[in-house]
């Protein structure tokens, strides 16, 4: 068994205090000083001294920043923080796996703590990973891993060496990695891009799953689709079901199939993998255990050229008897085969090595780890896989550099796209005080002309009023919307809601309270 490697703080790692925040590549225009004089003064107006000296300041100091503002630690962060093969064993990420029917509730129990606005998980075989949207940096991942250590019965001072932690824009390029399959025990498979489209698909029916997961999750699936389109990281590619075939071919004395009788625990998607693989290597018969039969009917309707031998789980034991390979790929959360089931059995042939083989691919593991304390058994999980993929990578280098380019164009993308959406209080609390001041300066109007006035000529000052607002407001309430896969527009969109923030005296507890209440 492998033992535990302690997880290296990475770029977005915690250690001791808060990384700084970065503005995320997008630079504030440089305004020069004939610009400023410009914005301030126009040839037909006079502002008085204290406020063009005021409005001097404020623009050098825009000019002056290095970060906007809005990237200050009031801004929510988007945070990732979980396990994966590379930095925890299979021990562990067991005890923290959320299945797919569960995925809702964790997303509900992680946005009933106060500082975590959204949440989404992604759990598999070789990670579990949570990602979310939190009010503040530091107390949305204290109540993370709070929830996580609860969740698993593990104490936090026994987790928290393992866990990898991101933040904002190395959080979202782990995500768009995975996708795109950079992150994966075998590089460039393609069952973990399923996996967060699921995610996604998930999402939709949960209320916790907003507007900022939302658009980054269909980022990553753009970009996972990019890279396997665009770049030959997938050609010949293998999965870890196509690697688990590898390592108990590996294994075999002969590395023949023909020699070997085959069993699969479950029936679905890695077990349709197995198969395929399988087949390809030369195997011609397999025994699949399901728990209904129609599953594992329709696995073998899909393989016509492979002898199947289906059984339901009951039977379990006598088929694992009567084979010399067996691979559990089943959703069981708990250990279907025991040392003490396996010891009372027949060895298998010599043929086979009189050793049985057991390829366990589930999380949670389907087969107890004391079976390789057996003469004639051996049990091999997920992080054994390692030493069959090691050799993808090398040829897969190239094309991984030309995904990484892929990648930073559409963790760009959603960048502009979550930066644009900061303007959308400013725009509020912008048209809110301009129809405070109009509705206000209708009433003294009417109250003026008296009650003399008709419905018709009542509704006539109303629309002229409005109209006036519109089409003053058009200009500012144009410069605040842009095309958010832009960056430079964006910089210059924020740069414009700086100004019109300071302008219209809209002060940030103004926008925060109209956007609180209109959403």
């Amino acid at each position: 068994m492998q033992t535990m490697q302690r997880c290296k703080l990475g770029r977005g790692r915690v250690a001791g205090s808060a990384p700084p925040v970065s503005r995320r590549g997008v630079q504030q225009p440089a305004v020069s000083p004939a610009a400023v004089a410009n914005a301030v003064v126009q040839p037909t107006t006079r502002l008085p001294a204290s406020h063009l000296e005021s409005s001097k300041k404020a623009l050098d100091m825009l000019r002056q920043q290095a970060v906007n503002r809005y990237a200050g630690d009031k801004k929510s962060s988007i945070i990732a923080i979980g396990l994966t093969i590379h930095n925890a064993p299979v021990e562990l990420r067991e005890k923290l796996a959320v299945p797919e029917a569960e995925w809702p509730r964790a997303i509900e129990e992680l946005c009933q703590f106060p500082h975590i606005e959204e949440a989404a998980v992604l759990s598999t075989c070789n990670r579990m990973e949570l990602y979310v949207v939190g009010l503040s940096w530091h107390r949305g991942v204290r109540e993370v891993e709070e929830w996580l250590s609860r969740t698993s019965g593990v104490p936090l001072e026994q987790l928290r060496p393992y866990l990898f932690l991101l933040r904002d824009r190395d959080a979202t390029q782990h995500l768009l990695r995975v996708s795109g399959g950079l992150d994966s025990l075998v590089m460039g498979e393609g069952q973990i891009l399923a996996q967060v489209r699921q995610v996604y698909k998930v999402g939709q029916n949960c209320p916790g799953f907003g507007r900022h997961l939302n658009g980054l999750f269909k980022q990553a699936i753009t970009a996972g689709k990019r890279v396997r389109t665009e770049t030959s990281i997938s050609t010949g590619g293998v999965s870890v079901s196509s690697a688990a075939v590898e390592l108990a071919q590996l294994k075999l004395p002969t590395h023949r199939w023909a020699d070997a009788k085959v069993c699969i625990i479950g029936a679905g998607k890695m077990s349709t993998l197995l198969v395929k693989h399988l087949q390809s290597k030369g195997c011609e018969e397999v025994t699949v255990l399901n728990r209904s039969l129609p599953r594992a009917q329709s696995l073998s309707e899909e393989f016509p050229e492979v002898k199947f031998n289906i059984h339901l789980m009951p039977d379990l034991m006598a088929c694992v008897e009567a084979s010399d390979v067996i691979f559990a790929a089943s959703g069981s959360e708990e250990l279907l085969i025991h040392k003490e089931d396996i010891e009372r059995m027949c060895a298998p042939s010599e043929l086979v090595g009189s050793k049985r083989r057991f390829i366990d691919i589930s999380v949670p593991r389907n087969i107890a780890p004391a079976v390789n304390e057996l003469e004639h058994a051996c049990v091999y999980n997920v992080d054994d896989l390692k030493e069959v993929v090691a050799a993808n990578k090398e040829g897969r280098a190239q094309a991984a550099c030309e995904a990484e380019v892929l990648l930073r164009e559409e963790q760009r993308a959603f960048e502009g796209w979550r930066d644009s959406l900061e303007t959308v209080p400013t725009i509020k609390a912008l048209r809110s005080k301009a129809e405070t001041i109009r509705a206000v300066e209708f009433e003294k109007a009417v109250s003026r002309l008296g009650e003399g006035l008709s419905k018709k000529q009542l509704k006539a000052v109303e629309e002229l009023s409005k109209g006036i607002v519109n089409k003053l407001l058009h200009g500012p309430m144009t410069a605040l919307r842009c095309d958010g896969t832009d960056p430079d527009a964006v910089g210059q969109t924020l740069a414009n809601m700086d100004a019109l923030e300071r302008m219209f005296q809209l002060s940030e507890v103004d926008v925060q309270s109209v956007a609180a209440g209109k959403q």
